[in-house]
């Protein structure tokens, strides 16, 4: 696989470190030949949670896990390498996690959910229906105990799809459109 990595990496917007994307994947089972897999009432099935290697275009890691365990779960089996970025979708809100990932020197870029409670620290960037860029604290009693620090929050509008994404990073040194175009990727 390294060999692989190797020939196929690519240096995709221009930002140095690996570029990682994090997603889960449900697999159906038949209950009645995988009785072990049940996760519903008739359904059965298993969770695949993949870490692809966005540059080199393969899985970097992966672990299966049963299909009722949430997919934020599956973030503590990942090893962080430092300087590298992680990207997940709206799934992956433990803020536990997130802050692993920021103190072992990487980066995360997730999309945040709507009911994300939060205070503004520092405004970048303030076009409403283009871009937001600010620096926020998380102001939820758990998880400003789980992420004590600032981050940064873009709010971008994709006029091609006509839809406004929220994302989250600790990213700082990178522009609202790297992490919006870095997701993109994902």
């Amino acid at each position: 696989m390294k060999e692989a990595c190797e020939k196929r990496a690519t240096n995709i917007l221009n930002i140095s470190g690996k570029k990682y994307a994090f997603d889960s994947t449900t697999i159906p089972l038949c209950l009645a030949t995988f009785p072990w897999a049940k996760f519903r009432s008739k359904k059965g099935g298993v969770k695949a949670h993949v870490l692809y290697d966005i540059e080199a275009q393969v899985p970097a890691f992966y672990t299966v896990t049963t299909a009722s365990k949430h997919d934020s779960t599956a973030m503590s089996s990942i090893h962080y390498e430092p300087n590298a970025y992680y990207t997940f979708g709206r799934a992956y809100d433990s803020f536990k996690e997130l802050y692993r990932i920021h103190l072992t020197d990487s980066f995360f870029v997730v999309r945040a959910k709507t009911n994300l409670k939060y205070k503004t620290v520092k405004w970048k960037r303030r076009m409403p229906k283009k871009m937001t860029d600010a620096e926020v604290k998380l102001t939820g009693y758990l998880s400003e105990k789980k992420y004590p620090e600032s981050f940064i929050l873009i709010r971008y509008y994709d006029e091609k799809d006509d839809h406004t994404f929220t994302f989250l990073t600790n990213a700082k040194q990178l522009s609202a459109l790297d992490v919006a175009n870095l997701n993109k990727k994902r």
